[in-house]
């Protein structure tokens, strides 16, 4: 997964007013991050998940675990990379979501990615 933009790779310090005032509702805010960051770790996963395949034999075991420098690499490229939550906030602060509420056919626009997927 590519980073586009700059994303803090640790927490800072954010008002409660400003997650909030999007949403009127801090707890609407949190659920809209909740499903976000959800949806970016799932794609981080199965994107991991997919390069990491072509290292899998059919003969690996748990007693055999060879090391590739190259399989190295990319789980410390991962390891590195943004946290899901740090992601969803910054899209959400940046007004790239959108998300719609249950039984609601208006979509409201606070940023680019869908966080209406009721997973």
């Amino acid at each position: 997964m590519e980073v586009k933009k700059k994303v803090p790779t640790n927490t800072i310090t954010r008002d409660i007013k400003d997650l909030a005032e999007p949403t009127g509702n801090i707890y609407e805010s949190v659920v809209i991050l909740y499903k976000r960051a959800n949806q970016i770790a799932l794609a981080e996963k199965k994107e991991l998940s997919k390069k990491l395949e072509d290292f899998r034999t059919d003969r690996d075991t748990m007693d055999e675990v060879f090391e590739n420098r190259e399989q190295i690499e990319i789980s410390k490229y991962y390891e590195k990379l943004p946290k899901p939550d740090l992601i969803a906030i910054s899209e959400f602060e940046d007004g790239e979501l959108y998300y719609r509420r249950a039984g609601q056919e208006e979509t409201r626009e606070v940023s680019g990615a869908s966080a209406e997927q009721g997973e």
